[in-house]
Formats: C-alpha cells, structure tokens, sequence
C-alpha cells in the first residue's frame, strides 16, 4: 500500500519509548472524498521501529459500497517490504516484476522492493468488505540494494492453548514460515476466545509489538485498547496475551532491533536525504525502463508530493 498523504511527515523519534507502553493510532485517508481511512500506528514521535518492522496501518471492517474500497494506482518502494494480510475481502496486487496475484484472507503476500520496485492494489469487484492491514519492514543496508521480488505463503493455523495461531513470518510456538527476510522478525495472527490467556516463548532479544484488530486484550496484564499497539521492549523470554469479556483478534509482531538509522520519507526507505531526493527524481522522470519498472495497470501512475523545505533527518 502506499502513503498516500499528500504533506507525508517525517516522523523522528526523539524520546523512544524503553519501556512497556500502548501507541494510540492516528487516522490517515487514503486520498479522495469517498476513499478509506486507515488507522496508522507505527512509525510515530515515540516510537519509529519495533525490530525492522517500521509501518503498520490497519484498515476496516469497511463496506466496500461506502468506503469505496481500495484503489491504489502504481507507486514505487525502495528498501523495503511490504507486507499485505487481510482478514476480509480480496485485493488485486500487480507489480513491475511482473506477479498478478490475489491478496486474500490468511494468505501473505510479501514484496521486497530492494533497489526498488512499483505496484498497484486495488480492492477485487467481488470485495463487499474489507478489512486488513499493510505493514512494512524496513531492509538493513546489506539487502536494500538488491533484486526486487515478490512471494506468497499460506500459514497453516493450529492450536497453542487456547489460542489459534497463524505464523506468517519468522518462528512462533513451534511453527515457522518460509517467507523470506533479512533480518530476525516474528509476525502471526493470534485468535482467542473471551475469558483466556495464552503464554508464549518469545526471543529475549527481541522487541514486540501487538495490535489489538478485534476485542478485549491485555498483553502482560497491560490492557490494549481495540486499534492500538502495545510495544514490549526487549528483555521478556515469555509474552502472555489475554482477554476480557470479548474474544480477540491480535496481530504480534517482533524482531531484533535493526541497529540502523534510517531516513522513511513516502514510500521510500534510505539512508541519507539525498538518497530520497534521487529516488523521487527516478520516479517522477523514468518512463517504466529505470530503477522502478512498469505496472500492467489501466491508469495513469501516482506522482510523488513535493518534498519539504528541510533536509530530512535519520531515525531509529
């Protein structure tokens, strides 16, 4: 998915949380009077990556005929991947390495933009509602100037305690999914029913964070309102989850601290402020042949905002 905020912020954290806390989302539209809002909590001040994961938006549960669904024409990536998981509805991914393939329910679908890459995603006719969320991992420096790529992967569920577990990235419970990455992450959905609690082993050496989608969650007793990110530091070899009087639909996500700075301006992810100003210019003056490639996709492509006054800064 793309930010398609036409002023993008720069987000620089300048007191990152060290300790246990809960982000709050901020309400993001994704263009036009009858477009979707998205709820985004990472990157913020506070906070700018858990692990390498650097972009979490969460959308829905949107009917289609209201929100107008999901129409993101071509726009391109760099130094990234893009993670798309639905838990409603279907969305035609198209790409400049040439992949068309469905985006559904359970399924992952994971783009690594390298040295970059463009796509498009737009919500399928049949979609009557759409519900999900497009996350990001930002790449370290020794892989972002690879060969961009694209892949799918169907976790299967199964059961730990009382909760139902889909792994779709790195090592949970026992279960691990090929998806490929660059640095150590973890990512799954976490399901359970109202009135339990589920314990895991977790990384000690990594940091967490966990998106309440649906319900009533605490996690490690610290209650997590519905939309919000709760971030766990490093340091826990366990993690425990629960809920209320409501079942809970959660997304946990975790990785070792990327130990880099890093400049995230639009869809881009550098190094340096001139490395941005260089990726933008190939987008806006590349004719489908350069650093992004072309999308088969009938429409005209997304033009980059204007970049601000200032000279943008590192973070993380």
């Amino acid at each position: 998915m793309s930010n398609l905020e036409k002023d993008p912020v720069e987000e620089v954290s300048t007191s990152p949380a060290r300790d246990m806390c809960v982000l709050e989302p901020r309400d993001v539209p994704l263009g036009g009077p009858r477009a979707m809002t998205v709820r985004r909590t990472l990157p913020q001040r506070s906070r700018s990556l858990i692990g390498a994961w650097c972009f979490i938006d969460h959308y829905g549960p949107d009917p289609v005929a209201t929100s107008g669904g999901m129409v993101v024409p071509p726009h391109p990536h760099t130094g990234l991947q893009t993670v798309s998981w639905l838990f409603a509805g279907e969305i035609e991914h198209r790409d400049s390495v040439g992949s068309l393939a469905p985006v559904r329910p359970g399924e992952l679908n994971l783009m690594t933009a390298g040295r970059g890459i463009a796509h498009s995603e737009v919500s399928t006719p049949a979609t009557t509602m759409l519900h999900g969320a497009q996350l990001w991992v930002a790449l370290p420096d020794s892989a972002r100037e690879g060969s961009p790529a694209f892949e799918s992967y169907v976790p299967q569920p199964f059961s730990h305690g009382a909760a139902t577990v889909r792994v779709f990235i790195g090592e949970l419970a026992g279960a691990a999914s090929s998806a490929t990455v660059f640095t150590r992450l973890l990512g799954a959905q976490v399901d359970l029913p109202a009135g339990a609690g589920v314990e895991f082993d977790v990384d000690a050496g990594f940091e967490h964070g966990v998106l309440v989608d649906a319900g009533d969650a605490s996690v490690d007793g610290m209650p997590v309102p519905k939309s919000h990110l709760a971030y766990v530091p490093p340091g826990r070899t366990t993690l425990t989850l629960s809920t209320g009087e409501e079942p809970a639909r959660l997304l946990l996500l975790g990785g070792e601290p990327l130990g880099e700075r890093i400049v995230m301006w639009w869809n881009f992810i550098g190094r340096t402020h001139d490395e941005i100003v260089e990726y933008r210019r190939a987008w806006q003056d590349e004719d489908g042949t350069g650093r992004f490639g072309a999308v088969d996709y009938d429409g005209a492509r997304l033009p980059a905002p204007e970049l601000p006054n200032v000279r943008l800064s590192p973070r993380g």
